[in-house]
């Protein structure tokens, strides 16, 4: 932390010399904004040490089947609910319940006009042979961004050098000077969590993920957005996913807002 109460002068805008990171938790195909924030970074770090969110999105997400976004959901072996990702392993019956998943998985999308290209990745990625839950989360992330031609730099949390224990901002911040970061892009969930001048302190932007929603043909009345990347995939041309990454803007943190730099059209 500087030893001045001074207010350093602000960082430039996104240049291509700024080392630009994210950091999330491990989802298991998760929605299209996920993707989206992992392409607009240079390095994006993945959390496996720590605590599993039983009701969250971690092993589970959401699928358009027969005009209803259903869950399907990797089930997970008996262990206590205080564990870290790393340490949670998948079920000794998953492999007949995988099944299950994909054939509920062919019949909501055996019709889609992507189904022949994306479904034996889909297929690869449940029949991944790692039953500890991080690595197989993080073996379908990186199968997912093949897919998409998406180069950024994957990061596991406990390879790096800093303080584990330590939560929130000042984790983050950690993290952000492992790896002289200049940039902090987050998701827009955490539009309250972080302030501009906690990051400008340390000499570093922070901007917020936020997708913008693009309807697309699917097998429902209505659009139903945020589903699993499977649904953008099947439904979609690699030149209109493509397309889809880009739908999203970085937003500013208020205190930043209020004084007039760096308008959002020019990030």
């Amino acid at each position: 932390m500087p030893e001045t109460n001074d207010e350093p002068a602000l960082l430039p805008g996104l240049e291509p010399a700024v080392n630009r990171i994210a950091i999330m938790q491990p989802y298991f195909l998760p929605y299209l904004g996920y993707f989206q924030l992992i392409k607009a970074v240079d390095v994006f770090v993945i959390y496996d040490n720590i605590k599993y969110t039983k009701k969250g999105w971690i092993n589970r997400n959401r699928i358009l089947l027969n005009g209803r976004d259903t869950l399907f959901t990797i089930p997970l072996a008996g262990s206590s609910d205080f564990l870290p990702i790393n340490q949670k392993f998948i079920a000794a019956d998953f492999e007949n319940r995988r099944s299950h998943t994909l054939a509920r998985i062919q019949e909501a999308y055996r019709k889609a006009p992507q189904f022949d290209n994306i479904y034996p990745v889909i297929e690869r990625i449940f029949h991944d042979n790692s039953r500890n839950l991080f690595d197989f989360i993080y073996n379908s992330i990186r199968e997912v961004l093949r897919v998409l031609g998406i180069s950024t730099t994957l990061v596991v949390s406990s390879s790096l050098e800093v303080d584990h224990q330590s939560k929130g901002v000042h984790k983050v911040l950690a993290i952000c000077n492992s790896l002289h970061a200049h940039t902090y892009i987050n998701p827009i969930g955490g539009v309250e969590l972080y302030t501009g001048k906690e990051f400008r302190d340390y000499g570093i932007n922070l901007y917020f993920h936020n997708m913008n929603v693009v309807p697309y043909s699917q097998a429902a009345d209505e659009f139903v957005s945020h589903l699993s990347i499977v649904d953008v995939l099947m439904y979609n041309s690699p030149g209109q996913v493509n397309a889809l990454l880009d739908q999203y803007k970085l937003l500013e943190p208020a205190d930043r807002i209020n004084t007039g730099n760096q308008p959002n059209d020019e990030l």
